[in-house]
């Protein structure tokens, strides 16, 4: 399935639970960085299935804020992308980004 088809299908089972017409696009801005909460623990305790769902669930939650906002994640993706796509430079190993 490609990511286009799994974003629909999200939507699809979020209208049919009643979350994209009763949520608000905050309420999953908060879901979503309680997912992230989620991943930093599973990232800490180097948990694979964890890590996998609390990304999963985080990605869901953007994917039932989009749709409230009436835009699809995919096209969030490709605005960040064409913006980075040609930065040249490096990640040195502390973590500093340095543009070229």
């Amino acid at each position: 399935m490609t990511f286009v088809d799994l974003e629909l299908h999200v939507v699809q089972w979020a209208e049919a639970r009643k979350i994209i017409p009763n949520s608000t696009p905050e309420a999953q801005y908060i879901k979503a960085i309680s997912e992230m909460g989620e991943l930093a623990d599973a990232l800490l305790k180097k948990n694979p299935n964890d890590i996998k769902d609390a990304i999963g669930d985080t990605v869901v939650c953007l994917i039932n804020m989009c749709a409230l906002l009436d835009i699809n994640l995919t096209d969030c993706l490709e605005v960040a992308y064409l913006q980075i796509k040609n930065r040249k430079g490096s990640l040195l190993p502390n973590g500093v980004f340095v543009k070229q």
